[in-house]
Formats: structure tokens, sequence, C-alpha cells
């Protein structure tokens, strides 16, 4: 299972040169939900001393906007109707980046807002925008602040919590280390005893075991969405780090090496940054189902998936469009950009490649899903 007992080589951070940090809400306001500006000033004065220190590229994922928003309508209790935290956004998106302009830049830096929402993410097009942004501000020394787009996000395509969105951002721009700084010192099992260092994804599986809800007035999120945004980068081979925020050196105590927080070693093979879209960003929009034959040869010979191991398919697709791939055990095994559209896939199921023609009366790509647009998941 999870590692006690991490040794310094997995916490060797002399090389970073671009860092996430999230900061939750619970570190950005107090016990009755109000917007701490001391809190912002000591962060900015930590995140300001990395930079100079290190030479790092910082991009912060900051709460604040809504607690803000519901500080100038005088608002005991987060909302919890869209609308209502749709507005409190809309309040307070611009005092927060008020607020970090105006402490970043007594310390000689400058900040640049960008607002995301699942659309950014899921569409390529988008996506690739949304990364180029990102490392233009990061080439000119800006620090990007991110926060989903509250104001316009949808019930269907809001994130519902920033260690989720500190996670795609980090893989919009491959980062070297994601920080997330909560009010909790790390990880920690049913029997109380801190998780140092977890190395692999089926050992965040497991310690989903050792979860217990609390439920929040003033917050979202939880432990559960830290295990899963480091899922994310774990898969990716990034890694990720839960730590105090309340301390007022950890971030200096990272990147020195000590044993801080529970850190989710990434093995440092970085994944092709389209397969890391297609495994963590894309649109979904079906389900194609295989038989054992064709599970082991994309899963395990780097094969292709052609329509003679398909067994299923469900959905509403088009060609070029992201899907699902599940096993006989209808196990998610995979996605990939799929060559045919859901109405010629209903025609070809199972039918071998020689015979694709004949059957839809014209000429179409062989493969169903072409190894290079194909990513595993849940290994």
């Amino acid at each position: 299972m999870a590692k006690r007992n991490q040794n310094q080589d997995g916490r060797n951070f002399s090389s970073l040169k671009t860092v996430v940090i999230k900061l939750g809400t619970s570190i950005m306001t107090n016990s009755k939900g109000r917007f701490s500006r001391p809190v912002l000033k000591r962060v900015v004065s930590q995140i300001s001393e990395i930079i100079k220190s290190h030479g790092l590229h910082v991009i912060i994922v900051s709460s604040g906007s809504i607690a803000l928003g519901m500080e100038t309508l005088k608002l005991k209790q987060r909302p919890k109707d869209l609308a209502a935290l749709q507005a409190c956004a809309a309040i307070g998106q611009g005092k927060l980046m008020h607020l970090y302009e105006e402490a970043f830049s007594k310390k000689g830096y400058h900040t640049g807002q960008v607002l995301l929402t699942r659309d950014e993410f899921e569409e390529r097009k988008l996506y690739l925008n949304a990364h180029r942004t990102l490392k233009e501000l990061l080439n000119r020394g800006i620090i990007p602040i991110v926060n989903e787009n509250d104001t316009v996000a949808t019930q269907e395509i809001q994130f519902g919590d920033n260690d989720t969105l500190a996670a795609l951002a980090s893989l919009l721009v491959k980062a070297d280390l994601t920080i997330l700084l909560s009010d909790v010192e790390g990880f920690y099992l049913k029997n109380k005893t801190k998780v140092d260092c977890v190395t692999g994804e089926h050992e965040v599986e497991k310690l989903k075991g050792h979860l217990y809800t609390q439920a929040r007035a003033h917050t979202v999120g939880g432990m559960g969405t830290k295990l899963n945004a480091a899922k994310m980068l774990l898969h990716s081979g990034l890694s990720l780090l839960i730590a105090d925020g309340r301390d007022t050196r950890v971030l200096e105590k990272i990147l020195a090496g000590k044993n801080v927080g529970t850190l989710f070693l990434g093995s440092g093979r970085i994944i092709a940054s389209h397969k890391s879209w297609l495994a963590h960003s894309a649109r979904v929009t079906g389900s194609i189902y295989v038989d054992d034959g064709a599970s082991e040869a994309i899963l395990k010979k780097g094969k292709s998936l052609l329509a003679r191991g398909v067994t299923k398919v469900e959905g509403s697709f088009k060609r070029n469009e992201v899907v699902r791939v599940l096993n006989a055990s209808k196990t998610i095994i995979g996605a990939g950009k799929i060559n045919y559209t859901y109405e010629e896939m209903k025609k070809i199921v199972g039918c071998k490649t020689d015979d694709i023609s004949s059957v839809l009366g014209y000429e179409r790509r062989l493969e169903v899903i072409h190894r290079n647009h194909w990513v595993p998941l849940n290994p």
C-alpha cells in the first residue's frame, strides 16, 4: 500500500520549473466563512519568496471570489443554488483579483486573471488556446490566477471544486508539481496515521476506503476530490502534494525537501499532451464495448482497435469525437478518438476489416480507434 516513510529522493524539488498552487476556501476564509485578507497577504509573501529564490513559474488556483461576494451581500452561509453562487462570484471575482494584484505588485510581480469552464478543457481547440495563454503569461513573468468562471458555468459544465481545476490546469502546462493547500496536514488513515508518500494509482484507490464525510457550510470538495486529482496527475506521470496551508513556512519547507504533507509521487514518465487530454479532459460522447481478444490487443500489444473486436456501441457520437472503451466485464479500460459515426458503427460491429467497405458501401479508415489516438485508463 502507501509508503509512510518516504526517503529524501522523492522530495528532491530542486529542478522544479512550474508549480500549480491551489488555495482552498478553508485557507482563504476564517471559521465564519469570511474572506481573510491577512491570509492572502501572507500567502502572496510566501509565493513571491519561492519565485525569487527558486526561479519558479507559479500558477495559482484560488478560492475566495464567492466568499468575497458573500461578504458584500452580507450572507452568513454559502448559497446552495447555482444562480446565487454565480451572483456571489460575479461580485467577488473582481475584488479577489484586485487584492492579488495589489499584494503581488508590492513584491514586484503582476497577475493575470484566467477564468475557465469545462468547455475550455473538453473542446480541443479551446484547450490548446488555454494552454497557449497560460504559457504566454508564464513566459512573460506574469502569475496567472485561475478560477472557474462561476458567473457563466451551468450545472452541467461546472467543476464543483478547485482540486479538479488545479489538476486540469497542471495537465494544461505539464506542471512539475501541484500543491493543494488546505487545513489538513496530509492524508490520514483511519488509525490516524499520516501517509507520507503514495506512488501509484492503485494505491490511491485503496486510500479511498479511509475517507469519511464531513459536511461544511462554507466549502466544497474535500479529501475525496483531492484523491481524484492525485490519481489524474499520477496517470500522466505528474506529482501532487497535499499540505497544511496554515503553516506560515509551508512552501519553503516543501521546496527544501522536508517531510511535509502527503506526496503523490509521479513516475516522471509524462504522457503526450493529446493523450492526457483524451484521458482527463475531452468530452466523451459514447461508449464502445469490446471482447477479451480486442481488450488484450489494445492494452497489452499496443494494437489499434478494429471493428471485429467490438461487441456493442452506445451514444450519439460523430467521427473524430471521443468515446470510452469498456471490456466484456463493462469496466472502462480506455478512451480514444473514433473514426466512425454511431450509425456506421452499428452496421460494422463485429465485422472483419475486409468486409467494412461492402457493408457501408464506401471506403473508410480501417481502424475504429487508431493506437495513436487511444489512451488506457484504470491500468
